[in-house]
């Protein structure tokens, strides 16, 4: 896992990286802006390592501001040209800033303006560039002011924007009482080490714009990282949870799931997560679906077995749950009286069966309170944020949201997948693993119901809840990203996404790293 952390540990994390290699603040520095100047080059420089575009940059007077005068004398001895500006209106600069402030100085750096009453703000143009190193992530204030003014005017520039660490103005964590008109717009974001949680809300994507985590050698030590909640889903923990199979096996070892899906006009979203579950490695999966569906399930899908129901149109009765080493229930069975009822039969006589609850099944939950605090302990449920507003009510950003499914997940002893473009697998623990691959095509008709059938199939061959839904979310995106690599992520769909399963698995059981990312979308 690649831990998040709350930007209130930033300093610690930075002391105990000082102290452990035996450096300085202004090493750490020095290292940060080495980097980024490396990543900046990478997307803007020409063959010669030189930018040939203005590139201004504005520094405040905390560390932030020291990485980004760093940032501009590096630039500098490349051989691009830098207007900097610090912008210091107190005369007060951070002891690392006003040391690096000094160095800039002596060194002689041109085209460095030190603002401290009024700023005669640059014309900038489009093809000009800015880097912005206002404030970091210890901010913890609305911007106002004559910093308000800077960003507005930035903004409104058509040049393209740049953040040092994270868009001046953006706080972390919780955006909620942030006045959002006073944060950068970045174009791209190099952040230092790991992203901020902010990073990975949907809402914030306007002043992130495309960021990427660069790496600078920042150590946290054993107890840091235990007392943080968040961490990403990466390649090693998609390799350390696959269980390769032994060639004495039979079918028998990869358990028997149930799906119980389908109502009039939905058995498709009873196909999508059957075949899904069936490509996800279980060993027999057998359908309980209304009599309608028995001819378009049984010649879609002729692997899977059939349980009618005694209804033509929608589930009405449970099953013997007997045979079953995990159940799925959702995809497409509507919200008929009696299949809420069934529903209700499912949750009290699952005798602790893996269980994975999706769509219409969540919109069921979601009218009678009581069914959410009754689901049995390790119930995966995997709402989207509809879902999940029906469930616990709306939420201002998804900040709020993501605590309060934390909150749920915790005082349910459940797993919670927040659906959405980097889908968050929330534990009773109170932990959060964030997914973030995949690509829009996936936002596409029965995607969930994809999820909904590899999650049942991960549960039903023995894997653990919380590494079913780790694993069924991270395979699921990544056979996503092979299929927009293979059609686009326009024409995509649903049963796309599964075809290209057996591909992801493929890569698992080879342990080829290489080929993973390179089929990254």
């Amino acid at each position: 896992m690649e831990i998040i952390y709350e930007t209130s540990k930033t300093r610690e994390l930075d002391k105990y990286t000082i102290d452990i290699k035996r450096i300085t603040s202004l090493d750490l520095i020095d290292s940060a802006a080495s980097v980024f100047v490396n990543e900046f080059n990478r997307k803007f420089a020409s063959q010669d390592n030189k930018v040939a575009n203005k590139v201004y940059v504005f520094a405040g007077p905390g560390n932030n501001g020291a990485d980004a005068l760093s940032i501009a004398h590096l630039l500098n001895e490349n051989g691009t040209q830098v207007f900097t500006f610090l912008i210091n209106p107190s005369d007060s600069l951070s002891p690392e800033c006003d040391i690096v402030k000094k160095r800039l100085i002596d060194y002689g750096l041109p085209n460095f303006t030190e603002v401290s009453k009024q700023l005669k703000l640059p014309k900038l143009e489009k093809q000009d560039i800015i880097i912005d190193g206002l404030f970091g992530s210890g901010l913890n204030r609305t911007l106002d002011g004559g910093y308000a003014k800077i960003i507005h005017y930035i903004n409104q520039s058509k040049s393209t924007i740049v953040s040092v660490d994270i868009p001046s103005g953006l706080f972390g964590e919780d955006n909620s009482h942030n006045d959002l008109q006073n944060i950068i717009q970045a174009d791209y974001t190099f952040t230092f080490e790991y992203p901020k949680l902010s990073f990975l809300f949907p809402e914030n994507a306007c002043f992130t714009g495309e960021w990427k985590a660069i790496p600078i050698g920042l150590v946290a030590d054993e107890t840091l990282k235990a007392a943080t909640p968040y961490s990403i889903i990466n390649e090693e923990d998609f390799f350390t949870y696959f269980k390769p199979r032994d060639r004495f096996t039979h079918k028998g070892h990869f358990g028997h799931a149930l799906l119980m899906a389908g109502s009039v006009g939905k058995i498709g979203a009873a196909v999508l997560a059957a075949r899904s579950c069936m490509r996800s490695g279980a060993g027999m999966l057998t359908v309980h679906l209304p009599h309608r569906g028995e001819i378009i399930m049984q010649t879609s899908l002729p692997e899977a077995m059939v349980s009618l129901d005694n209804n033509h149109d929608h589930i009405s009765n449970l099953p013997d749950l007997s045979r079953y080493s995990a159940v799925g229930i959702g995809p497409g069975i509507g919200t008929d009286n009696q299949t809420k009822s069934v529903l209700k039969q499912l949750i009290e006589n699952i005798d602790g069966k893996p269980l994975v609850i999706d769509a219409d099944a969540l919109n069921i939950i979601a009218e009678d309170g009581g069914l959410l605090n009754s689901l049995p302990a390790g119930t995966i449920i995997t709402p989207h944020p509809k879902e999940f507003a029906r469930l616990a009510g709306e939420s201002e950003n998804s900040y709020e949201r993501l605590q309060k499914a934390r909150s749920i997940a915790t005082e349910q002893k459940i797993y919670i997948i927040l659906k959405d473009a980097y889908s968050a697998v929330c534990t009773p623990e109170g932990k959060v693993y964030f997914n973030t691959i995949g690509n829009s095509g996936m936002a596409t008709a029965g995607s969930g119901d994809v999820l909904t059938g590899l999650i049942l199939g991960l549960l039903a061959q023995g894997y653990e809840p919380e590494k079913a839904a780790i694993l069924g979310v991270y395979t699921h995106s990544n056979a996503g990203n092979l299929a927009a690599n293979a059609l686009s992520e326009e024409s995509m769909l649903a049963g796309d996404i599964t075809s290209m399963l057996g591909k992801v698995f493929k890569i698992m059981q080879e342990s080829d790293y290489t080929a993973l990312i390179q089929h990254r979308h």
